[in-house]
């Protein structure tokens, strides 16, 4: 049977389509748009470091006129040449030639002129360094140092504290740590075990420990009596170290009636014990896990005018950015072809200079927009929040909301009321009696003062915080005041009531 081989054939095909293509101009605008202040600084110091026609201003060439005027001001300290034509005169009227009050001065020229500080900047080369501070695990491998434990057992411990998490717990259970283990060095469980109470006999109290309850638990067993002296006291000792150990799930609740009949005590000693285990620490590796602080760099700042609220750009954290006129000079016309990559870098540095006053300018619109919506909040606060959102900016400047949010993500604004984000100010709106509509912000905002204003003994349930925010005007759903309380992580009204009465 004879194969049949299929033909084939080239041909050519006109289509017409439409396709949208960002140019890299755009899409290092969209990019720089969305970016934080300090990540914006980090982008300009790089583009600054691979792009020399790119300059900062105050970072040219120093101008000769600089050097003049400084050797000017030290000949002005030399005092005259010739003693004879002005001698000085001191506080009381005596007088002294310059030639005997220049000497003092003279001296102490030399030892900081410019050859002697060159001279020391040479013999000292690296700037001290800080004192780099310990970390959990090199704390514990120091009390570990002290110990006498046999080779064998402080490996164990050391591999222990190795598996240790950042607050000080064990990340991983003991029997599959075992199972990491080769066979061949004979390694059991009942090792690791011991090896474990060792590791949480050392301080801080609760390392090393396996879940919370035991972590706490440690902490009552090695506490301090000095720094906790409820310990001293055997029987709340005993019940916090029950409900470490039992009954924590039931403390997490809030629900102490339901815990004060699962332990059978008394309701004083069980408060006693409560307020013993709130003052314990769940991380003990907390004191070495400090995070770097987080900076909110503002981007506006807002001022009182006679006009009223108004919009200021942070001219602080605006990069000024120059093309080196030199060098563009000196490039020419790109006609030739020749140093086509610099002429590149020329239109790159145009494009980051352009980019970069265009992200500050849509910032500062949409700032002026947020600011005029939100007058009667610089002066009354979160109450006083009108319902704002991204597409009402949209229309009324004319971009669209995809560019709204990139202005509003991570940019700051400094208010009487602190250094916020722009995108706080965005809310939702609910109707009010009265026909005027109210943000969720400021809703909120008035369940949490209500809340704050309650009775501990008698809190207030979601119903009756419907009804009182009837009475301002307020109307809304049961079911919504539930959402906005745990939004807001406020318990429910049986929680607060049990936690008012154990505290």
């Amino acid at each position: 049977m004879q194969n049949i081989v299929p033909m084939t054939r080239n041909f050519l095909e006109l289509r017409l389509g439409q396709s949208l293509t960002l140019t890299p101009a755009l899409q290092q605008s969209i990019r720089l748009l969305q970016l934080s202040t300090l990540d914006l600084e980090a982008e300009v110091a790089k583009a600054l470091a691979e792009n020399p026609l790119l300059e900062q201003e105050g970072e040219g060439l120093q101008d000769p006129g600089a050097l003049g005027s400084t050797v000017r001001v030290d000949q002005a300290f030399e005092g005259p040449a010739d003693p004879a034509e002005g001698p000085q005169t001191d506080v009381e009227g005596s007088t002294t030639s310059s030639s005997e009050s220049d000497l003092p001065f003279e001296r102490e020229r030399s030892e900081f002129s410019a050859e002697s500080r060159h001279s020391r900047d040479d013999e000292f080369t690296e700037r001290p360094e800080a004192a780099r501070e310990s970390n959990l695990r090199e704390y514990l491998l120091g009390q570990l140092g002290t110990t006498r434990l046999s080779e064998r057992d402080a490996a164990i411990v050391g591999l222990l504290i190795e598996e240790l998490n950042e607050d000080g717990l064990l990340a991983s259970p003991l029997e599959e740590i075992v199972g990491w283990m080769s066979p061949e060095l004979g390694l059991e469980l009942d090792d690791f075990r011991l090896g474990l109470t060792f590791l949480q006999s050392l301080d801080p109290p609760g390392v090393g420990a396996r879940d919370l309850g035991e972590c706490l638990d440690l902490q009552l067993q090695y506490a301090d009596p000095e720094h906790l002296p409820e310990v001293n006291n055997a029987d709340v000792l005993t019940l916090a170290r029950r409900v470490c150990q039992q009954h924590l799930h039931i403390l997490a609740t809030g629900n102490m009636s339901k815990l004060r009949e699962a332990l059978g005590c008394e309701a004083e000693l069980l408060r006693r014990a409560h307020a013993l285990i709130v003052r314990l620490n769940p991380r003990p590796g907390s004191r070495w896990n400090k995070p770097a602080a987080d900076f909110a760099v503002p981007d506006v700042i807002v001022r009182k005018t006679r006009k009223g609220w108004e919009a200021h750009l942070n001219e602080a954290v605006m990069p000024k950015l120059r093309v080196n006129a030199m060098y563009a000079e000196a490039l020419g016309s790109p006609r030739g072809g020749a140093n086509s990559a610099l002429h590149g870098q020329l239109q790159e540095a145009r494009w980051m200079i352009r980019n970069v006053a265009q992200r500050f300018e849509t910032i500062l619109r949409v700032s002026q927009v947020i600011v005029a919506h939100q007058q009667s909040f610089f002066t009354k606060g979160w109450e006083a929040v009108r319902p704002l959102t991204l597409k009402d900016i949209a229309l009324e400047l004319g971009m669209h909301e995809s560019t709204i949010s990139r202005a509003t993500t991570q940019k700051y604004m400094v208010t009487p009321y602190g250094t916020l984000e722009l995108k706080r100010f965005f809310s939702t709106g609910l109707s009010t009696e009265g026909g005027e509509a109210t943000s969720s912000t400021a809703v909120q905002t008035r369940i949490q003062a209500l809340i704050r204003q309650e009775d501990r003994a008698r809190p207030l349930s979601d119903s009756q915080l419907v009804t009182l925010l009837d009475k301002d005007g307020i109307t809304i759903a049961r079911r919504t005041v539930a959402k906005y309380r745990e939004q807001m992580r406020i318990p429910t009204a049986p929680l607060r009531k049990s936690q008012a009465g154990a505290a």
